[in-house]
């Protein structure tokens, strides 16, 4: 009987000692999902908040030394045909200029609508800037992601509600993003980008 209660004693010590060390794991993840997001990108550091639901993420281009900055959005919501991969807004800058902006769906786009004009396809789709709305022709890169025009993109920097409706392989998608709240220095320190009013 003493066998056994010094059995039960010693299985509780080791059972409260691992789940003290879950809780340090659970509170250190926690920190770390508050000051930033780790980049998908070797060569990238780790992002740091830009301000409301943004992120940044800076790197030196080891041949060149070009200094680059992502501005990264993520959704608020999925597409149907991944629940693990949200919609993003990617804007790269390099060396203070703008580079390029991109849209990715988290998953795979449908068919592109037509050539531009140098054959390149292309993709009609909808956007939402607060109470304005266009249709765009939007560069269609390997069924991946679209390359987003530098106006849409100065709408958005300025917008409480930013919103893509396109084509996926299952249908229609509306990607809804909240961008409000961007750090408009670190913008301006990144680029000679401004917000702008469609």
């Amino acid at each position: 009987m003493n066998v056994l209660r010094s059995l039960y004693a010693k299985n509780r010590t080791l059972l409260a000692g691992f789940a003290t060390l879950g809780l340090i794991a659970a509170g250190a993840l926690s920190i770390c999902a508050q000051q930033g997001a780790m980049s998908p990108y070797q060569d990238e550091n780790d992002g740091v908040s830009g301000g409301g639901k943004w992120m940044i993420f800076r790197r030196e281009d080891k041949m060149t030394g070009a200094k680059k900055v992502r501005f990264e959005l993520m959704a608020n919501n999925y597409f149907r045909e991944d629940p693990n991969s949200k919609p993003r807004v990617e804007l790269v800058y390099t060396n203070g200029k703008y580079e390029y902006s991109d849209f990715n769906p988290g998953t795979r786009l449908g068919r592109p609508d037509y050539p531009g004009f140098w054959g390149q396809p292309k993709m009609e789709i909808m956007v939402r800037i607060d109470g304005y709305h266009d249709h765009k022709g939007w560069n269609w890169v390997r069924d991946h992601f679209l390359a987003m025009d530098k106006g849409t993109i100065r709408g958005m920097l300025g917008a409480q509600v930013f919103n893509i409706e396109v084509r996926t392989r299952s249908g229609p998608e509306i990607a809804e993003f909240s961008p409000a709240g961007i750090d408009l220095g670190e913008v301006k320190r990144a680029c000679d980008m401004t917000p702008h009013k469609p």
